[in-house]
Parts: C-alpha cells; structure tokens; sequence
C-alpha cells in the first residue's frame, strides 16, 4: 500500500513555489490547494498548471479540515501561523499538522543536498 500525504500549501511565493514544484512531482503526495494574497504569484500559475484549486484566502484550505494531512505554511507571517492554530484548536481538527517554514526549509534542503535559504529572517519567527 502507497502512502498518500493529502497537503495544502500558503504562500506560492520564493519559498512556496520551488516547494511546490517537489511535491508536485511526488508520485505520493497530493496537493489539496495553493493559498496566496498574490495570486499573479508563480507558485499560483504552478498549481493552476496542474489543476490545484487556488484562493487568495489561506482559511479556504484550513477549512477543509481532517481532508488535509498537512498545512505547509511558507508565508513567515506570525500572524497566519496563530490564525491556524486558533483554528484547530476551534475546529477540534487533531488531525492535519501545520508545518512551518523552517521545517519545509530543512527538507528542501536534505532533497538538494545543500542548505536552501528562504525569503524570511529569523526575526520574524519570533
């Protein structure tokens, strides 16, 4: 039995896109949806490409519920990282997990080889 992960994915931009393009080529994942404010965004032209529904509303995806196994939330915004976890913890959804940036920067960068940066500083993690 293959093991499917179900992911959306908020934020289409320098961080968000060249993720895409690997979960897009995983035979095991499937991409739920792509939420950006920019939806001129390269990630977002990506996603339609391959028949991913888009919004410009990250809460489109959370609202999907226990469909999505994982919430990668590549936006460095700590303001739809708290808007996320407030919403599980409303929803009672136990289910999805949402991962941050660092972690999604951490894989890339094992898949390449070499240490992938992102658009985002430390600083605005705190």
């Amino acid at each position: 039995m293959t093991t499917s992960f179900r992911i959306a994915v908020i934020g289409a931009g320098e961080t968000g896109t060249p993720l895409l393009k690997q979960l897009l080529a995983a035979p095991f994942v499937q991409v739920l949806g792509v939420a950006d404010l920019d939806l001129s965004l390269p990630g977002i032209a990506l996603a339609r490409e391959h028949g991913v529904t888009v919004t410009n509303n990250f809460m489109d995806l959370a609202g999907k519920g226990e469909e999505v196994d994982i919430i990668i939330d590549v936006t460095g915004a700590p303001k739809v990282r708290e808007t996320l976890r407030q919403h599980m913890i409303d929803s009672g959804n136990s289910h999805t997990l949402i991962l941050h940036e660092r972690i999604a920067l951490l894989m890339m960068s094992l898949s390449a080889g070499q240490a992938v940066s992102g658009k985002h500083t430390e600083l605005e993690y705190h």
